[in-house]
């Protein structure tokens, strides 16, 4: 995966510029390492670098942690991690309610970038069937996105296991006619879209914004019954009255989620989270800077610190 490969060059940040904090940011409350958590999609380690590049120019000592998208609540429980960057309400919304609601964690407020996940097929599809992009039209025309291995019934290519998303759910509630597959990694399932794009092939997956998919390719979100948190949580709720899930993912915000008693113990760096503010269309143009120009992650996070010292100042103000 691209991201990873950026990893061990997360420590060199510090050197690489000579941007410094306004004078208006408060000495660091604490020397304990804040620890930031990392997932397995590049636009999360940049989101995440961003901040944490922040929280060390404020002279924070910043930590970052590979967790598990979804389990990693137990972590943020606990105080083992501290902040989360991106919890996605369409994927993440359950489990940080759940979480939040411990009261061992707190909302620590609005990214800026606003989400959608759901099934996505490129537009030239919509020739081969009509009627697109309702869910209902899709099935009808199943048989167009089979592979070898699916076949006769369509291969929807769905995200990484951990990023959750209740496909196979959905697609057992809607009585679809699709066998979900899901890619390893999210570099795996963009470069398999990109590749059936390229050659105008049959795909139909799982794509997302903030991301630089849905400013390079043109096509369409599938329109399923539209989401309630009734259709995740009560069976009878909706078209098939015996399972959950017979709908769409819901579109919300992306949020960041921290350890509860963190804000006691740094409360100026929790103030900067809450201020933390970046649109889709930078953090899309971003991800396709890593993805597809192979730039360093390193490299794209220095240059928006640079490029945007007017946003980050204000977030280092404690008040």
């Amino acid at each position: 995966m691209k991201i990873m490969k950026h990893m061990l060059a997360a420590g060199l940040l510090a050197a690489l510029t000579a941007v410094h904090v306004p004078a208006q940011a408060a000495a660091p409350e604490s020397k304990d390492p804040i620890i930031l958590t990392i997932h397995d999609w590049t636009g999360q380690y940049i989101t995440t670098h961003i901040m944490g590049r922040v929280l060390e120019m404020m002279g924070y000592n910043v930590k970052y942690q590979q967790a598990d998208y979804i389990a990693q609540f137990a972590g943020l429980e606990s105080g083992d991690l501290h902040v989360a960057m991106e919890i996605w309400e369409t994927t993440g919304k359950q489990a940080m309610d759940a979480s939040l609601a411990t009261g061992k964690t707190m909302d620590l407020g609005d990214t800026g970038m606003v989400a959608i996940e759901e099934w996505w097929y490129p537009l030239y599809m919509k020739e081969k069937c009509p009627g697109l992009p309702d869910w209902e039209a899709l099935n009808k025309c199943a048989e167009l996105f089979s592979t070898a291995d699916t076949h006769p019934k369509g291969r929807y290519l769905g995200g990484p296991v951990t990023w959750g998303g209740f496909d196979d759910e959905r697609a057992e509630a809607l009585g679809m006619n699709f066998e979900v597959v899901h890619a390893g990694t999210d570099a795996a399932l963009f470069a398999e879209i990109q590749s059936a794009y390229e050659r105008k092939a049959p795909v139909l997956a799982w794509v997302y914004t903030p991301h630089w998919a849905p400013i390079k390719f043109r096509g369409e979100w599938v329109s399923f019954p539209k989401y309630a948190d009734e259709c995740y949580s009560d069976p009878k709720w909706g078209m098939n009255p015996n399972q959950a899930y017979d709908c769409g993912k819901p579109r919300g915000k992306i949020k960041a989620v921290g350890w509860k008693d963190g804000e006691k113990k740094w409360p100026c760096a929790y103030k900067a989270v809450q201020k933390f503010n970046i649109s889709n269309q930078e953090m899309g143009e971003m991800v396709g800077e890593v993805d597809l120009e192979g730039k360093k992650v390193d490299d794209v996070v220095e240059a928006w610190i640079t490029a945007n010292k007017d946003n980050w100042s204000k977030w280092t103000q404690c008040n």
